[in-house]
């Protein structure tokens, strides 16, 4: 083989190295070695690893890869939208069915909830642990002008907030109002390290309050603050990973699927992080 010829197969190695890199990096995690490649986008399944031990398990049952992309429920929506995921799971149910309605998601399937709880100092000093609604919490703390955290990034959790701001008839602003532009994790610890109040999902608290001495559950327990997740994929073959993602939304709502989110963390932190979508059906809307 002559020295040109060997120049150019290196070469073509060396682009084939850098483009599978390249890809790569664009991901969070990728589970499985299938030949069925499909992309999701999801936040805190995919951070907690809810989504590694149901990717995991459909990826050898159907010679499929899972490609997760961190991003919140308005991220992942975008991302959808732009067709650079092939499915979805979020929070956001006004935003689901305007995606479905509107022809650029199918299949939106209930997978399970959570709930959002109000953690702060155990000192609260907005005194909202005796609070009758959610509401009337968010309204203490921007009365006493007590430290809040937003993540501020249009998921799932900053669009319930301002939901209920809204509804508290608040505009809130003010150096007490710290916008994080971070995920849930990163800005529970903030609250955290910085004593003041957020509201983070229950799983990522089941998940990490041994790491958060400094908070507590303050607030609890208003239907308007259960968290129902949803997972949407594209029209069939819009991309190409299309299909397969249909597939594993069957799987994920399939008794093997629910099994797995009922049980996840149970091991681990002694109770489950998510419900499954029969005791989530309650709260669906």
């Amino acid at each position: 083989m002559n020295r040109k010829v060997c120049f150019s197969l290196l070469w073509v190695a060396i682009f084939a190295l850098v483009s599978t890199t390249a890809a790569a990096q664009q991901y969070a995690a990728v589970y499985g070695a299938g030949l069925n490649s499909f992309s999701l986008a999801t936040g805190s399944p995919g951070e907690l690893g809810l989504l590694k031990v149901l990717g995991e398990a459909f990826a050898d049952q159907e010679d499929a890869q899972l490609k997760w992309k961190k991003a919140g429920s308005g991220a992942s929506l975008k991302l959808l939208q732009e067709k650079q995921v092939d499915m979805i799971m979020v929070h956001a149910p006004a935003a689901e069915k305007k995606a479905v309605a509107d022809g650029w998601a199918r299949k939106r399937t209930l997978i399970g909830s959570n709930e959002f709880f109000i953690v702060g100092p155990e000192t609260d000093p907005a005194g909202i642990a005796d609070a009758p609604d959610v509401a009337d919490a968010y309204g203490r703390i921007a009365a006493a002008q007590a430290k809040f955290f937003s993540r501020g990034d249009n998921s799932g959790t900053h669009k319930k907030e301002l939901a209920i701001w809204a509804k508290a008839g608040i505009t809130p602003a003010g150096e007490w109002y710290v916008v994080t532009n971070d995920f849930m994790t990163a800005t529970l610890k903030r609250a955290n390290d910085e004593g003041g109040y957020f509201m983070t999902d229950s799983s990522t608290w089941i998940a990490e309050k041994s790491n958060m001495p400094g908070l507590g559950v303050l607030f609890k327990g208003d239907k308007f603050i259960v968290n129902t997740y949803h997972a949407l994929c594209q029209p069939e073959n819009a991309t190409p990973g299309a299909n397969t993602a249909a597939r594993f939304i069957d799987f994920v709502a399939s008794d093997a699927g629910q099994t797995i989110i009922r049980e996840f963390g149970m091991a681990e932190y002694g109770e489950g992080l998510y419900n499954d979508a029969a005791y989530a059906q309650q709260f669906d809307d």
